[in-house]
């Protein structure tokens, strides 16, 4: 996801016939095929057996040398891109920099950069290649479209990623005191079922719950449409930035200098102010998750509106398409 929009900005500065192919795996092709972004997209099968993934790259390999690449550009620097990018032989090439404490976003940057073809920003404005695709599903849950949409995502892989879900609940009735027509989705695999059924008992009919139901290309055109994504560390929070929705990521044993959101429209709360802070740990030793906990909700939606207000009078103030931005 998070070498999307820098591409973006790549296709766009690139002469008209230069070809832009993708490589990736099977499991995550949906939502590159899903964008009017690339040539082609190729996939590695093999799902989590890298065995498998290595023999498939191999039967791979003949296809890919045919396209004779003069520049591969490495967003990985895996075992497997880096014998891809070895084996076809490039003129130029570069390669993902996997280690050092700069947010991943801005490494993808420079490695676009290193190998040659101009400056690199980021561009959010992703184009699907199916844009009704988000409408159909929005009717099929009975919304119109002219409904205020705003996606919770409490989809952290740990306990030391977890907002308490009560707090979720808090901020939702706050926002609806300000905004009652609003929807709240719920969106992603079945990893939050549970969580999606206690925020639906809790705010009823305001939410739709689509966990389970929809594929990674449709939750990916179902965040372009909302007006804030609230979000722990989870997939989902990078596919909002970098389609320019406004994010406010919470953070808690994640290492935000490596996975932080960027550009105007985002906004991170991390755990680097403690003396614990980014320890990466699945359990909190302290036994109390302090770096998320200390989180009000009151706290985290006044930093939400703000963070809407700040961008509506930017647009007004400057006329500027904010989904073009500097990092």
């Amino acid at each position: 996801m998070i070498t999307l929009p820098y591409l973006q900005w790549l296709r766009n500065a690139l002469p008209s016939g230069v070809r832009l192919d993708f490589l990736t795996r099977e499991e995550t092709e949906d939502i590159p095929k899903s964008i009017d972004l690339f040539d082609h997209v190729y996939s590695i099968g093999g799902a989590r057996d890298f065995r498998k993934q290595l023999q498939s790259t191999f039967r791979l390999l003949p296809q890919l040398f045919l396209q004779r690449y003069d520049v591969i550009i490495d967003l990985q620097n895996s075992i497997l891109s880096a014998i891809v990018r070895k084996a076809l032989l490039p003129t130029a090439w570069s390669a993902f920099d996997r280690f050092s404490p700069t947010s991943a976003g801005e490494r993808n940057r420079l490695t676009i950069e290193a190998v040659g073809l101009g400056n690199n920003q980021m561009d959010t404005r992703l184009r699907p290649r199916q844009p009704s695709r988000a409408a159909t599903i929005l009717k099929s849950r009975g919304l119109n479209g002219t409904e205020q949409l705003v996606v919770l995502n409490p989809a952290g892989a740990f306990v030391t990623r977890n907002w308490e879900m009560h707090k979720y609940v808090l901020f939702a009735q706050q926002w609806l005191q300000l905004w009652p027509e609003t929807k709240f989705l719920v969106l992603g695999t079945p990893f939050i079922a549970e969580k999606a059924a206690f925020l639906e008992n809790e705010l009823g009919n305001h939410v739709c719950n689509l966990v389970g139901q929809t594929t990674a290309s449709e939750v990916f055109s179902l965040v372009q449409r909302a007006t804030l994504v609230l979000s722990e560390d989870s997939g989902l929070m990078h596919m909002a930035w970098v389609s320019g929705t406004p994010v406010v990521a919470l953070f808690g044993s994640t290492r935000s200098d490596w996975a932080r959101p960027l550009g105007r429209h985002s906004l991170f709360l991390d755990s680097s102010d403690l003396p614990c802070g980014n320890c990466m740990q699945a359990t909190c030793r302290r036994g109390d998750v302090h770096c998320l906990s200390r989180l009000r909700p009151e706290e985290v939606f006044a930093l939400a509106v703000s963070l809407l207000e700040n961008l509506n009078r930017n647009r007004c103030r400057h006329g500027v398409d904010l989904d073009i931005v500097s990092i």
